[in-house]
């Protein structure tokens, strides 16, 4: 019997009501594939086969994947750049303002997931060839904030 599909083995619990961000952020772009792709549009990847190419995903998990960023607003399927009868996916505004979510992640893995000296991939601004600098929570008055200093207002319960 063949293997099912990723999207059918699992069951998924939908956040798309749910009163937290954090929960509606992960309903839409939560999954791995869902962040490479975007990872990968920020760096220029538009059509089908170059995600397909980047990241060695199945076919079906990747048209999946696609199709719910197209649904939730953070890509858009556009013609070809070059005329040609393919489609394109080019971030949305609200892709495009998950840059600092690739940014903190990449800058995450960079400080926790590789060894000293270990070589890994850089982001660099692209005017001055250098690296950026860590990302910080800052407050409304521009102090450097921690866990310690916020707290969650929740909303009460219905």
């Amino acid at each position: 019997m063949p293997p099912e599909s990723e999207d059918a083995m699992v069951a998924r619990t939908r956040f798309d009501d749910s009163a937290c961000p954090v929960a509606r952020s992960v309903d839409t772009i939560g999954d791995w594939w869902s962040l490479l792709i975007v990872r990968d549009a920020f760096d220029g990847s538009r059509r089908f086969g170059e995600f397909q190419r980047s990241l060695g995903v199945a076919k079906n998990i990747l048209t999946a994947r696609l199709r719910t960023l197209v649904a939730g607003g953070v890509l858009e399927s556009v013609p070809a750049s070059d005329g040609s009868a393919y489609r394109e996916y080019v971030l949305t505004p609200k892709g495009e303002a998950l840059f600092p979510v690739i940014v903190a992640l990449r800058q995450w893995g960079e400080q926790n997931l590789f060894a000293p000296g270990e070589p890994h991939s850089e982001l660099v601004d692209r005017r001055e060839g250098h690296r950026l600098r860590a990302l910080e929570v800052l407050s409304a008055d521009g102090r450097g904030l921690n866990p310690d200093d916020t707290t969650v207002h929740k909303l009460p319960a219905e």
